[in-house]
């Protein structure tokens, strides 16, 4: 009998910084559910975390440019249009009104993304019974016109900028569209659900999740002296806040408080970031240590007294979700102070599991962070409910059993028992 198989459309595999991508898989396969990765680039960084060498998916490359690789994706687009001649020119039509909406040649190398899956990967392999994606934004369209070339339902989750940054016209119509809807907060999921006004379309809502065992904590941190060690790992981009961060530790230094601050990532607002430091005269006190390993990382939450993350909305709409390394920040024991941009009070419950304040407030984020170190009844507090929240909401073995149930349940095929 053969084992049906959930093909999942990814905008790259293995990514760095998507590791809870590659947690699902790894978990999803833990428990028994078949999955074959269809990814949209090929990876973008030199190494990956240890975890993608145990899952067992098959990975498929699609081809990603539309113009330099226009010949290996216009054959099989041909092929499908003279196989299924009325259901391509209905696949046209929708392809059409989607490109009216946003004049981005994307629609078109979606569509024939789709059709090359279709063609090249999906009528020779029976198994895959279901498409899912990855992101509200580009996989999801790659996998809802492979959905109308095959017939195979489609569904997607929704994180943060693929939500925010995207047309709320073209996210309405996918989720009409797809069998279910998966996102990972409960703000996402209000304005999903805004958007669509009473879809039948269910969408749930389920946390990522970390490992606790991986990110288990120490036995007691030390209580921080100056100079205090500041965390931050992040992307360097405009929704990240950084430049808040060090506007909060220049105000800091005037108070003469003695602190190192560490800045862990990398991003296209690198040179700005660093330019900063050097403006604040902070380069003495700070160390950028680029994208790392994760076991690196791990590392410096255990030298660290305190993580701080300045989250605000971009100018494109673009913001966070809930990091996850504010999470594992809370399971290690390491208290954090972030603010009050989308889903941050979800994991940050202002003076119970860490400190939020309004973004783009220096002088605000620089108090959180100096109540943080110095208040220890404070600290003591957000250390304990920050790790219970963490061990009773987001430990990704229990959240997983979750995500396969909304499987099972909206996917029929799936034979699950």
């Amino acid at each position: 009998m053969t084992v049906p198989v959930l093909g999942m459309v990814l905008k790259g595999y293995p990514r760095i910084s998507e590791t809870f991508i590659s947690n699902e898989i790894l978990l999803l396969e833990q428990l028994g559910i078949q999955i074959r990765i269809f990814s949209m680039r090929h990876p973008r960084e030199p190494f990956f975390h240890e975890s993608i060498r145990e899952i067992k998916a098959r990975v498929d490359y699609l081809p990603t440019e539309l113009f330099l690789e226009f010949p290996r994706l216009l054959l099989p687009t041909a092929l499908e249009s003279v196989r299924q001649p009325t259901r391509f020119l209905n696949i046209l039509d929708k392809a059409g009104k989607r490109f009216a909406r946003t004049r981005s040649l994307g629609t078109v190398k979606h569509l024939m993304q789709g059709a090359f899956m279709v063609n090249r990967f999906l009528r020779k392999s029976p198994e895959i019974v279901h498409l899912h994606a990855h992101f509200a934004h580009s996989p999801s369209s790659v996998a809802m016109f492979a959905s109308m070339f095959s017939g195979l339902k489609f569904s997607f989750t929704a994180h943060a900028k693929d939500i925010y940054t995207s047309d709320a016209d073209q996210v309405r119509e996918k989720i009409n569209l797809a069998s279910h809807v998966v996102t990972c907060t409960e703000y996402n999921k209000q304005y999903l659900n805004s958007l669509v006004n009473g879809t039948s379309t269910p969408i749930d809502c389920v946390y990522h999740g970390i490992d606790l065992k991986l990110f288990n904590g120490v036995s007691e941190r030390r209580k921080p002296e100056p100079p205090y060690r500041i965390l931050s790992v992040a992307r360097l981009t405009a929704k990240k806040g950084i430049d808040t961060i060090l506007k909060a530790l220049a105000l800091l230094r005037a108070r003469d408080i003695d602190f190192e601050y560490t800045l862990i990532g990398d991003g296209e607002d690198k040179d700005t970031v660093l330019k900063l430091m050097l403006d604040l005269g902070l380069q003495d006190r700070c160390r950028w240590l680029g994208t790392i390993p994760h076991d690196k990382v791990i590392q410096e939450f255990h030298r660290a007294d305190l993580f701080v993350l300045g989250c605000r909305v971009a100018s494109n709409g673009d913001r966070d979700g809930i990091p996850n390394v504010l999470v594992e920040s809370l399971a290690m024991g390491l208290p954090a102070a972030g603010t009050s941009v989308s889903a941050l009070p979800e994991i940050l419950q202002h003076e119970k599991t860490g400190l939020h304040t309004p973004p783009g407030n220096p002088e605000a984020l620089a108090e959180s962070m100096l109540r943080l170190l110095s208040d220890h009844s404070l600290r003591n507090n957000v250390i304990e409910q920050g790790r219970e929240l963490v061990h009773s909401s987001f430990d990704n073995r229990q959240l997983i059993e979750q995500l396969a149930a909304i499987y099972c349940n909206n996917i029929p095929a799936m034979n699950c028992v």
